[in-house]
C-alpha cells in the first residue's frame, strides 16, 4: 500500500502512524510543507493519505503562513476522496477534511492539551473499525478547534472538552481531532514548542503540565490505533478489489 503523509511542522510528527506503516512494509512518501516540499499533483500513486496536525487553521492564508497552502491541501483531499482513496486527518488534518467536503472548521468549547479520555458514541460503538477502543479510552489532545460536520458524517467519539473527537466522513475517510499517534518522542517535540504556556497555565482546565503529559504510557492508545489502521487497510483492499 502507498501511504502519503502531509506534515505541517517538525513538532507535529506522525509518530505511531509512521511506525505502523513501517511495520507493515508499506511504501511511504512525504510532503513536509514546512520544508517547502510540494504536494502530490495527483492521487494516482496514493492509497492512503494521512494529513497531520499543525498550529494553522483551514482559514490560515499564505500571507499568514507562506509554506501552508490550505486551498491546495483541501483540493488534494477532495481529489483523494472522489477517487475512492482512504484519507485520515489528524487535528488540523481532520479540520481540513471537513472543510474540503463543505463543512467549515469550528472552535472547540474547550482547549485540550494532554491525555484525557474520549467516549464512543452509539455510532462509534457500531463502527467496526473503532469499536475495539471500548466505551472510553485515554488519548492525546493538543487543540483549540474541531472539524466541521457534513450531512453524511457521523461523530464516533467525544470528550468532556470537545464534542467532535473522531468523525467518520465515509467508510474510508476519518477525522481524528485527538492524537492517538503520540509517542514519548512526539510529545517532547510538542512540549518544547509550548513549555512556557503549559508550565504557567492556570486558565484552561483541560491543559496538563509537562510532567503529567510525559508520565503517560502511550502503548495502549498506539495499539488501538494500529487496530483501526489494520481494519481500514483491509476495507481499502476490499474496495479496490471490488472496483
Amino acid at each position: 500500500m502507498n501511504i502519503h503523509f502531509i506534515q505541517h511542522e517538525v513538532f507535529e510528527a506522525p509518530g505511531a502512524y509512521l511506525e505502523w506503516a513501517k511495520q507493515k512494509n508499506h511504501t511511504i512518501t512525504f510532503s513536509k510543507v514546512y520544508k517547502n516540499q510540494p504536494l502530490p499533483e495527483t492521487t494516482d500513486n496514493i492509497d492512503l493519505l494521512i494529513v497531520m496536525g499543525g498550529p494553522q487553521s483551514p482559514d490560515t492564508t499564505k500571507e499568514e503562513c507562506p509554506y501552508f497552502d490550505a486551498q491546495a491541501e483541501k483540493a488534494l483531499i477532495k481529489k483523494a476522496v472522489n477517487a475512492g482513496k482512504a484519507v485520515i486527518g489528524v487535528c488540523l488534518g481532520s479540520q481540513l477534511i471537513g472543510d474540503a467536503l463543505g463543512a467549515a472548521v469550528q472552535h472547540s468549547p474547550e482547549k485540550e492539551i494532554g491525555i484525557f479520555p474520549i467516549r464512543l458514541t452509539e455510532d462509534g460503538l457500531k463502527d467496526k473499525k473503532i469499536n475495539h477502543f471500548g466505551l472510553t479510552l485515554p488519548v492525546g489532545h493538543w487543540h483549540n478547534d474541531m472539524p466541521g460536520l457534513t450531512p453524511q458524517s457521523k461523530v464516533l467519539a467525544t470528550s468532556m472538552g470537545c464534542p467532535r473527537q473522531i468523525v467518520a466522513y465515509s467508510n474510508l475517510v476519518y477525522g481524528f481531532q485527538c492524537h492517538m499517534e503520540f509517542t514519548p518522542e512526539v510529545v517532547e517535540l510538542l512540549i518544547a514548542e509550548e513549555v512556557e504556556f503549559l508550565t504557567n497555565n492556570t486558565t484552561y482546565k483541560y491543559v496538563q503540565k509537562p510532567n503529567e503529559i510525559r508520565s503517560y504510557n502511550y502503548t495502549e492508545m498506539n495499539d488501538k490505533l494500529f487496530g483501526f489502521l489494520d481494519k481500514l487497510a483491509s476495507e481499502l483492499r476490499n474496495h479496490i478489489e471490488y472496483l
